[in-house]
Order: C-alpha cells, then structure tokens, then sequence
C-alpha cells in the first residue's frame, strides 16, 4: 500500500503545543509525523488554527443497546461526529438473552465501521429481585474473557455484594483480575467506608457521580471518573472542573444515548462545550481520547509511530467540527458521507408476556397516604413522596390534577400479575407511554393517565415483541424493537426520526421531561436510590428490600 500524507496542525499532549506537521501513513499504520514549522502555539494563545489533525474520541462507557441502534448502525452515525471507539457495555442485551445476545452483539460490531470494544456484564441480573431472561455467573464470564473485544469487567452495580463479600460478586471481580482485566464501578452517593471497601476490591472507575464532593473523594481514593452526559443523566455541567483539577484521572462518556441525539452529534459536543466553559483543550481531549485508550489498553490508535492510523480531521478547536474520520488508514467518513456498508441484522428476541386487560392494574385499598415515585428530569435518581388518595368503589385511584400517575412493570418473559404503583413528574394530562425497555431487567413498563390507556400501551408493546408506545384514546403509534425488545434493524437516522416523533407525541400529551422515555426506562432500575417500581412491587432502594404502596 502507497504511503499517504496528511498535513495540518497537531496536538502534542505532552508539552500542551499545537505544531505544524505532516501525518505519514502506510498499510494502515502510522509511519510518523514530521513537524514543518518552527512555532508552536499554547492554548492560552488562542490561535485561529487551520485544519486540526487529531487521535479520534472514544466513548469510555456506553450502553450501545439505549440508542435502540445494532452496533454497526451506532458505528455508522458516530464516525460523522469523530468517534473511533467504544467501551460497550452489553448489560442491556445480556438481560434478555444472556451469551447469545451478547455474542450477538460482538459478532454486528466485527462488522462496524469503527473499534467497539466490550466489557463483560457483572450483574446479570441487576439484583435477585426482578425477575430478567437470564443470568451470567462468573464461570459464563470466562468465556467472554477469552474474546479480544471484551477489555474489563463491567459495571459492579451491585455494591452491596461487594460491601458484605457476596461469593459470586467476588468471584468475578478475581476472575477478572486473574484475566488482567480492569473492573468498572457503578457506586452513586457511596462515600466513607464502604467506598474505600469497594475501591479495595479493585474497582477502578466510577461515572455515578453527581457532584464534584463526591467525585473527589472517588479520586482521591484512586478511581478514575468518567463524567457523563447521556440522554437522560446529565452531569458535565456539574462536574467539568475535574477535567482541568485532575486531567489524568478523568474520562467522559455518553453511558445510555438515545437515537435522535445521535442524528446530530455525540462526544463533539462535549468538545465544543468544554472549550466554551473555559476548560484547557489538552486536558479536554485526553479525557475524550487519550485517557479511556491508556486505562482499557484499547487497540486503538492515538497517533504514535506504530499506532493503527486511527485519526480524525477537524476544522479548527473553536469551534470543533469532524471534517473526517480514518479507521486503519481507511475513510471512513469523509465530505460529509459515511463510507461504510451496512450489514445485515440477525434477529433474536425473549417475549413471552400476554395481553393484559385494564382491571388487570386496579389498586384495591382504602383511604390514606401512598408512596409515590418523584422522578426529576435529567436524574437517574429518584425521589420518595406520599400523597392522599381517595378510593373509588374500593379501587384506588391516581390524580392527573396533582400529577400522580399510575406505573406499571409487566413481566415479558413468563405470566405474572403486573406490579403497580404511583409516580409524579410526568406531568401528563392524558394518554399513556410503554416501552420494553426498563433498566435493567427490560420488562415492560408503562406510565399512564387511566388503567385503559395503560393497557393499551403495554398491549401494543407485546403484539409487537417488544418497542415504544403512545397511546391516547384507543388510538397508537408504535416504535418497534424487534432485537431483543430493545433494538431496531433501521439506521440511526430512520430510528432517531421515529423516535423524536414518538417524544414530540409523549410531550403532547403534557410531559415536560426532556426525554420522557428515557426517563421512564430508568425508573425500574433498582440498584439507584430511591424509591423504584420493579416487576415483583415498590422497592426502597435505600433499605434493599420490597416496600408497601400504603405509606401508614
């Protein structure tokens, strides 16, 4: 293969200067890169510099199933936006269909246009309370270890089990360091002495943190933070002096992004708001690139003699806009079109839920105070309320007036009676949301304004194996997810059209959430306080353990 130049400004991470020089590439790997000027400029000089060459982004943690997209229709979206890698985490997957799926989704990204690699799933399921499609116990994960994609153990959800040395929690975290893998954490709020217990067990990273108090307690006791900003959880704004205060020590990640945010970018917008806030560019960079590919010892080039020619070309650092993307030397995306084929999808699936009938949701009970779930926007945290409710004719009702509504969580995978509670925060005023995806069991969960609507919603989800929904007035606009209830075989763009429409539609219905969807997904999710509805009842976070609807 005949040797390529490319010439432009580069970044020298070590001494913090942008130089001129042109990038030599052969056979797909960097050949070197020779410096054609004598200046150099800082960034606190602030030059208006021309083409910028640079190591591309790596999404440090992610859940490539939220954005509803197979990993070779991820890839094909977020190489417009200068995405060279991820670190996936197939948990989502695993849940419904265990090794197969997470093979499934390792044999899709061998075909992708960029470098996905994978952590193993270390909680599946998230916890012994929700009933989900399968279970992985640590002699599973040895299989996956072998496999060169899967670079560390996935997120340690279940921090109580390492806390009180849960056998089986503890056996993947040493057959993980028997493999020389590392271990991601997943600890929101623990502080104190169970944080340093968590951190001994050799977890190495955390991307639950809310404030900065937290994530420098985290820091200080060797934790690497990934600062997230997905579609739902949204922490940069809180936490980006980190990035200048500990430039080693930070990465940053999307960890659930939804396909309509994916149509218009993905880390670049990180970039441009960094640079915005003021924050160092190197700094900001080697936590969108350099910093992810040291800590998992990823494959993926960053620009070194040697390295595979793993690049990106961008118009300038302010404002920061991928002209172009190389994988192996290759473009892969370039004036303003994806070179890349799309391959074809297999389909698996786990649906086994029946349709449900309206009375099948009433509450019965009498007068007095209830739990209610308080879901704030842009949190994965949830609140605990109460309110008085009034029954009618011996079933207890919610108040759209006072924006309690009822929740559902459906089983999907075997015949149960639905679990059912109350949350405020939707703001809906009619009409009803379903998906079948609901961290991180992905049983079916609903949020409506009457047991009708409900039902309708849940019973589009099923008749299509799996999707979203809204539902008003027997009438239902669906979006299907025929890959494990949680996938489509679409492309980014065909799926993110649908999906905003289905959003626009959830917020017409009176929802001011952000991502109403995304939203709901999380709020059968267990393993973060406080209060959440899974498929067995109310569960108090907090305590671990099932909770009554009556608050008395």
């Amino acid at each position: 293969m005949e040797m390529k130049h490319y010439s432009g400004w580069f970044a020298d991470f070590d001494s913090r200067e942008f130089f001129n020089g042109v990038l030599s590439v052969e056979n797909g790997r960097v050949a070197g890169i020779e410096e054609t000027g004598a200046k150099r400029f800082t960034w606190n000089d602030r030059v208006k510099l021309g083409q910028l060459i640079l190591p591309g982004l790596v999404d440090a943690h992610v859940h490539i199933e939220s954005s509803m997209l197979m990993p070779s229709r991820f890839a094909h979206q977020a190489v417009r936006f200068g995405t060279v890698a991820t670190v996936s985490d197939p948990h989502e997957i695993a849940n419904v269909l265990g090794l197969d799926g997470i093979r499934l989704m390792i044999k899709d990204a061998e075909k992708a246009c960029f470098k996905i690699y994978f952590t193993a799933p270390s909680c599946v399921p998230a916890t012994s309370l929700e009933t989900a499609g399968a279970v992985l116990e640590a002699e599973d994960l040895k299989q996956l270890f072998a496999e060169n994609r899967v670079v560390a153990l996935g997120e340690m959800m279940n921090y109580p089990g390492v806390l009180f040395s849960d056998p089986g929690v503890l056996s993947k975290i040493e057959l993980a360091k028997s493999y020389g893998k590392t271990i991601d954490g997943h600890a929101p709020g623990l502080t104190g002495a169970n944080l340093n217990t968590y951190i001994k067990a050799g977890i190495g990273t955390d991307h639950e943190c809310s404030t900065i108090e937290e994530a420098e307690e985290k820091i200080a006791g060797g934790m690497k933070v990934l600062i997230r900003e997905g579609s739902s959880a949204r922490n940069f704004e809180q936490l980006y002096p980190l990035i200048d205060k500990y430039p080693d020590m930070v990465m940053l990640c999307s960890d659930d992004y939804h396909p309509d945010d994916l149509m218009t970018a993905h880390l670049d917008r990180l970039i441009r708001r960094g640079v915005d806030s003021g924050i160092n560019f190197f700094n900001l960079y080697r936590a969108a690139s350099l910093n992810p590919v040291a800590h998992y010892q990823l494959h993926t080039g960053m620009l070194n003699p040697g390295d595979p020619a793993d690049f990106i070309i961008a118009e300038g650092v302010d404002p920061f806009r991928v002209k172009a993307t190389y994988i192996g030397g290759v473009p892969v995306f370039c004036e303003g079109k994806v070179e890349a084929l799309l391959p074809d999808v297999e389909l698996l699936n786990a649906f086994h839920a029946p349709a449900i009938m309206p009375a099948d949701l009433e509450v019965k009970g009498e007068s007095g105070k209830y739990k209610v779930i308080r879901v704030w926007d842009g949190e994965l945290l949830t609140g605990s309320e109460t309110a008085q409710l009034t029954p009618s004719e011996g079933v207890v009702p919610g108040d759209v007036k006072r924006d309690i509504l009822k929740i559902v969580v459906l089983n999907r995978y075997k015949l149960a009676k639905p679990a059912v509670a109350w949350i405020s925060g939707f703001g809906m005023k009619s009409g009803a949301l379903a998906s079948s995806i609901a961290h991180d069991s992905h049983n079916i969960i609903a949020v409506g304004t009457s047991d009708q609507e409900i039902a309708d919603a849940i019973n589009q989800i099923i008749s299509n194996r799996g999707g979203i929904t809204v539902t008003l007035e027997g009438m239902g606009k669906t979006l299907p997810l025929p890959v494990a209830g949680l996938m489509s075989t679409d492309t980014a763009m065909e799926v993110g059209a649908k999906y905003g429409e289905l959003s626009t539609l959830a917020k017409s219905l009176g929802s001011d959430l952000k991502a109403p969807f995304m939203a709901l997904s999380f709020m059968a999710l267990l393993v973060i306080p406080h209060l959440k509805l899974g498929d067995r009842g109310l569960f108090d976070c907090d305590k671990f353990q099932f909770t009554t609807l009556t608050a008395d």
